[in-house]
């Protein structure tokens, strides 16, 4: 890369950087113009009637209206420059790391800032994501709070050491890195994904840029102040034009805004061609491969876990696990498990352990909602006993919620005369109350239940077995006793409850059965959500040395600020339910036991293999009320449908 040509583009993009900052500038004097353009008049008018040089009753009246109107302008100026300089600009919740904690990664991003001829961070921060980036925490409501100190001389200007009363605001920007990057990237390949981001303090260290940024940052605050809601009447009114004011002048710089801001990114991108250009190119690969195995992870591993009460404790060091399992099986991310020999970022910590557990609270948080707090409803859960305290509940909670809801139906318990607990919960009565009478009369002729054929493992299919046809099932009789006679109607009380599910033809099973079944778990999910406890969480902030997410900044009413997927359709619920009650016969009955894999999430282990063939027979019996496909599955693996099974 050519120097010169390298710093011809810095500077280009930072000249055009400083000029959109300049017009940005602009629009507040031309505002601040607007406003003492009365007082102006008024002042000409005053000062032109004491002198005799304007007289007559009627420029009388014209001073006064102009100066009424004057007084009028300034004081609406006054209000809408005050919320603008008290409204706290928005920050990103993060998890602070002290130097104390991580002086390797403070003395890695200082070493890159010198090389790049930038200034170095403020400070460090995490995110639970995968993306990094400069945030300016210059406002005074963003500075951390005083450190209490009794000593008499504390704070004394003057003597070296001692803490001070007030802390001075930092004036560099905070760095925050995505915590997946600290645990899958190596530490040169960190170094070189941060190369551009540390660049952007140069530009951010201008005053013309830093004072836009501060303009725009105060009217977005302002906005916010002012599109509040639980306001009486006597504040509202103000606010009202205060709102109208700020988003006039956001509309009227927000196109330089957004070009000084491109302009900022393309001066640091060209400052950063000198450093790790080659290794930059590589690590790129890294980051969207993190990205990948991030998503995955959150919405398939740990938001089942945060809907039973348990967050993982070490989300950071799950990804690791995730894409390494992702390299075993995918020919095509082979090489970048071979890149695990060499140091992490994580290193670079003094507790990596702690930080990945705040990091992992935060992610709750952000993306599920939760207390702050650990508590018997809502505490860590570490990857080794995930099966036992996350999978292995949760599917004993939905597989007892189904039964529940099959009681409101008015479903029969009973699984014929002579069964053996046939007053339990047993599968036999989910599958028999979702089958269709044609099926279900096909099904019926079997010739009860064989031994599973030892060489037959998970995920094999036996001669003979196809999706429309297989041999009979253990319990003949079942399918009568369970059902009702004709379509069960859905509840009045579910029709009202399930209010936030999908109600689109498609999300709908689509026989009668499985569609008032879907219904009635929809009511109940609704149920239990609705009557869970809200308990507000007092702020925290995270001390020196010590990890702890900056709450202090975001309202805990706002939470979750991303939520990971919409609300589950009733079709959704529905298989999710039956698949449960299918793993809990399993290990009840068959010796399955819960398993964890990391890209899929919880998993059926039956003979230490894992189950991956069982959704489409759920599918089966859910949509099209044909239960062959899933008791060929069940027959082959040796499991009883007609026994009762444990529940929570």
């Amino acid at each position: 890369m050519n120097p010169v040509v390298s710093g011809m583009g810095v500077e280009l993009g930072a000249q055009a950087a400083r000029s959109r900052a300049l017009a940005v500038l602009r629009v507040r004097s031309r505002a601040l113009a607007v406003a003492l353009l009365p007082a102006a008049a008024a002042v000409v008018l005053l000062v032109g009637g004491a002198t005799g040089h304007i007289g007559g009753s009627g420029w009388d009246v014209v001073g006064r209206v102009v100066t009424g109107l004057a007084v009028l302008v300034l004081l609406g100026a006054a209000g809408v420059a005050l919320v603008v300089a008290r409204a706290r600009p928005a920050v990103s919740p993060t998890v602070p790391i002290a130097e104390e904690s991580a002086p390797d990664l403070y003395r890695m991003v200082r070493d890159l800032a010198d090389r790049l001829e930038v200034p170095a961070p403020s400070a460090i921060a995490l995110t639970p994501d995968c993306d990094s980036w400069l945030e300016d925490r210059t406002h005074p409501a963003h500075a951390p709070p005083p450190a209490e100190d009794r000593d008499e001389i504390a704070g004394v200007p003057g003597v070296r050491g001692l803490p001070s009363g007030h802390r001075r605001v930092p004036a560099a920007p905070v760095l925050v890195i995505g915590s997946p990057f600290l645990w899958w990237m190596r530490v040169g390949e960190l170094r070189a994904v941060l190369a551009p981001v540390v660049a952007g303090t140069g530009p951010s260290a201008h005053p013309d840029i830093a004072a836009a940024r501060r303009f725009v940052r105060g009217l977005d605050a302002a906005v916010a102040v002012t599109s509040a809601p639980s306001r009486g009447p006597l504040v509202r009114v103000p606010l009202a034009g205060i709102g109208w004011v700020t988003r006039l002048l956001l509309r009227g710089c927000r196109e330089h805004a957004a070009e000084m801001e491109r302009g900022v990114a393309a001066a640091a991108a060209e400052r950063a061609q000198a450093v790790d250009y080659g290794l930059r190119i590589v690590a790129q690969e890294q980051v969207g491969l993190a990205y990948a195995g991030w998503d995955r992870l959150l919405t398939r591993v740990a938001l089942p876990a945060w809907r039973m009460g348990r967050w993982p404790a070490r989300l950071d060091a799950g990804v690791v696990a995730a894409l390494t399992e992702l390299s075993r099986r995918d020919r095509l991310a082979e090489g970048f498990a071979s890149r695990l020999g060499e140091r992490p970022a994580c290193d670079l910590l003094e507790e990596p352990g702690a930080m990945d557990e705040a990091a992992s609270l935060l992610a709750a948080r952000l993306f599920h909602g939760g207390p702050a707090e650990t508590g018997p409803d809502w505490a860590p859960v570490a990857w080794d006993e995930y099966p036992d305290e996350v999978v292995d509940r949760k599917w004993r909670t939905d597989a007892a919620r189904l039964h529940r809801v099959l009681d409101t139906l008015g479903v029969s318990r009973s699984a014929g005369p002579g069964s053996p607990g046939r007053d339990g919960p047993t599968l036999a009565r989910v599958m028999d109350h979702l089958s269709l009478e044609e099926f279900a009369a096909a099904d019926a002729g079997g010739t009860g239940m064989p031994e599973p054929d030892p060489e037959l493992g998970p995920g094999k299919q036996g001669p003979g077995t196809d999706r429309r046809a297989g041999t009979g099932a253990g319990a003949s009789g079942a399918a009568e006793s369970h059902r009702t006679d004709g379509p069960v109607p859905v509840p009045a009380q579910a029709e009202e409850e399930s209010v936030g599910f999908a109600e689109d033809e498609g999300d709908t099973p689509g026989n009668e059965r499985s569609a008032a079944l879907a219904a009635g778990l929809s009511a109940e999910v609704a149920r239990e959500e609705a009557a869970l406890p809200v308990e507000p969480a007092a702020p925290t902030v995270g001390s020196v040395g010590q990890a702890g997410p900056d709450l202090a900044f975001w309202d805990d009413g706002l939470l979750p600020l991303f939520p990971l997927q919409p609300p589950r359709t009733g079709r959704e619920l529905l298989a999710d339910h039956v698949t449960a009650m299918v793993c809990c016969a399993a290990m009840d009955t068959a010796g399955a036991t819960p398993g964890l894999d990391w890209l899929d999430g919880p998993s059926l282990l039956v003979n230490g293999e894992r189950s991956v063939d069982l959704g489409p027979r759920v599918l089966s019996l859910i949509e099209d009320g044909d239960p062959v496909p899933l008791r060929a599955w069940l027959r082959r693996l040796g499991i009883r449908p007609e026994k009762p099974v444990r529940l929570v």
